[in-house]
């Protein structure tokens, strides 16, 4: 493998990390919602469920703290990048890595830069 292939390497791994992260949190959200819901359609008071929907929340909590850390991790890396004199890397979409498909086609849309 090339330098290149390993960097790509180890951005397609951060880019799909995120999108689990940000897919778990969302999941971990909809579990909250479902679990009020449930309590609610079975006519429980607040109290029955409060311990298993706090759990639910520190989770999420848990989940976004790992966010920030791999969100640090990203900015790291792109340092570490710049550091080694590597030169250009890409800035990927927003939405990684669906939002690549979306482009049009002969889109003048420029993802590199020198660094």
């Amino acid at each position: 493998m090339d330098r290149n292939e390993v960097i790509a390497g180890v951005a397609g791994e951060l880019h799909a990390t995120e999108k689990a992260l940000d897919d778990a949190i969302a999941h971990a959200a909809t579990l909250v919602q479902t679990m009020i819901g449930a309590r609610s359609a079975l006519s429980l008071s607040a109290v029955a469920a409060a311990g298993s929907q706090t759990k639910a929340m520190d989770a999420i909590a848990a989940l976004s703290t790992a966010r920030e850390a791999l969100i640090a991790c990203h900015a790291e890396l792109e340092k570490d990048h710049r550091r080694l004199g590597y030169g250009t890397y890409a800035l990927g979409p927003l939405d990684k890595p669906n939002e690549w498909d979306s482009r049009p086609m002969g889109s003048q849309e420029r993802h590199l830069r020198v660094a």
